[in-house]
């Protein structure tokens, strides 16, 4: 049934507007750059489906408020944590020329695959917009509606909606002065791991020319390993697998966050993934993600890949961890993680430092260096690292964990991520300036201004950014393999 959107003609007759394939759409203005917000991208036809297309609508749709997000837990945002109907697929635009052939940026946001919505005000385009691309945002599902394994339904929902939103893009952006031939997806954290999967997953090939991947995390899931987990959150509610149709969105949610609070009490089956508190990930099915990253990256991509200097350290303030660490704890994290503790032992005495460098390299460092290293052999690949220190509260976190997401935006007193930087907003810009100006170059040109990783070179971002060796030449000379799949310990 085709939808009817009405809105008032007064109201606007000043606002931007454009025409899409499902039909025409009446946008607002952030200042000087056009904005498209709670767009449909996709539809579902059942719950836990692949996507299918939208569908049109008749008349005007106003596209000024974002639309709901996907069923989550643990969000950092409250106001993010329900939502009614199923609605979630949506993206939003903003562009600073609707009649021109710009570069396109596609974000996908993080949240550890268990949260996240395209809505927050960090995510906020307008700024980056301004240095002459057109910036896309957009929902996809997430926790078990996204990425839980259930027979009988398709394996990575959530990476399926990624690509249904690239389609969307291609066949669409031009009615906002995009140019479907330079799109760029850049994201941060599980938005990086999404972006390293979808480099190798056949359905979005040709739907991206370049991709932008801010801390790669190392995790990737068996599907014997994803459906014991989905099995546990199904127990929680009562259910079996195939029957969580029957629970309500909202509760099947909490059900996972449910499951993540106690995921150290399955470390004999889930291994590593509970230890490292890790629910939710790509599944390697070999049909929608037919192998890892490091080992099945095809041509015709440009890569620019990275990460932060202390990754680990906004995830022990989160879990109360950061300045307590045993040395016990320390230690451990050692044996667990690194792939010579022996080695890490020695070179790192303190025991936040050891716990901060292990947990750092096996979730995010290495595997953007592997990453990295890996898409060397098939295309220009570029490399950084983020070393400038968080000033918000007061200076403890470091170059942490998320630090480059308002950086990259230029919102550096909105949202969550605006606690990082604190008041010192001046410095905070002019870090951001050359990450954007960094970025955008990318997205333009297919160069950041730096020379390749295979000179050994890459760009290291603080107040005064340097191009020079990799920096982290102890834990890369160490970590010689990319990431094993996670499976049932």
């Amino acid at each position: 049934m085709l939808k009817v959107v009405e809105s008032d003609e007064e109201d606007v007759l000043m606002d931007p507007r454009t025409r899409v394939s499902d039909g025409e759409l009446h946008g607002s203005w952030s200042g000087d750059v056009a904005v498209f917000r709670g767009v449909p991208f996709a539809s579902l036809p059942a719950r836990f489906a692949a996507p299918a297309p939208p569908e049109p609508w008749t008349g005007r749709r106003t596209a000024t408020t974002f639309g709901p997000p996907p069923p989550q837990s643990g969000a950092p945002d409250s106001a993010v944590s329900a939502t009614d109907g199923d609605d979630w697929l949506t993206l939003n635009v903003w562009s600073p020329d609707l009649a021109g052939q710009l570069p396109v940026m596609v974000w996908i946001q993080g949240g550890g695959y268990l949260f996240g919505t395209s809505g927050l005000p960090e995510y906020d385009g307008t700024r980056l917009a301004r240095q002459g691309v057109v910036v896309v945002t957009f929902n996809y599902r997430v926790g078990l509606e996204g990425f839980g394994q259930i027979d009988g339904t398709p394996s990575n929902r959530g990476l399926l909606d990624q690509v249904a939103a690239l389609a969307w893009v291609q066949d669409n952006i031009t009615a906002f002065g995009g140019d479907p031939l330079r799109v760029t997806l850049f994201g941060q954290s599980a938005g990086a791991g999404s972006i390293a999967s979808l480099l190798v997953m056949p359905r979005a090939s040709g739907l991206f020319a370049r991709a932008i991947a801010q801390s790669v995390p190392g995790v990737f899931f068996t599907p014997a390993l994803a459906a014991d987990i989905t099995r546990a959150c199904a127990a929680h509610v009562g259910r079996l697998p195939t029957e969580l149709d029957r629970v309500d969105p909202r509760v099947l949610a909490e059900a996972g966050g449910a499951v993540l609070a106690t995921a150290n009490e399955h470390v004999q089956r889930w291994g590593l993934a509970a230890h490292a508190g890790v629910v939710f990930a790509p599944v390697v099915d070999g049909d929608v993600l037919p192998t890892t990253p490091w080992s099945g990256l095809g041509e015709g991509v440009d890569l620019l890949v990275g990460h932060t200097r202390h990754e680990q350290r906004l995830l022990s303030a989160l879990t109360g961890r950061l300045g307590r660490v045993t040395v016990e704890q320390a230690q451990e994290s050692a044996r667990l993680f690194a792939p010579d503790p022996e080695a890490y032992l020695r070179r790192f005495s303190d025991p936040e430092e050891l716990d901060d460098f292990a947990r750092s390299d096996w979730l995010f460092r290495m595997p953007s260096v592997k990453l990295a290293e890996a898409h060397l052999t098939v295309g220009p690949t570029y490399v950084y690292e983020l070393t400038w220190s968080a000033p918000g509260m007061g200076g403890i976190l470091g170059a942490c964990h998320g630090l480059d997401v308002p950086l990259v935006f230029g919102n550096l007193a909105e949202g969550q991520t605006a606690m990082l930087i604190g008041d010192e907003i001046a410095a905070a810009r002019a870090v951001s300036d050359r990450m954007q100006a960094a970025w955008t170059a990318f997205a333009a040109t297919g160069t950041p201004g730096w020379p390749t990783f295979d000179s050994g070179r890459c760009c290291v971002f603080d107040t005064d950014p340097q191009i020079a060796d990799y920096p982290e030449e102890f834990s890369r000379r160490h970590w010689t393999s990319a990431p094993d799949v996670l499976d049932l310990s």
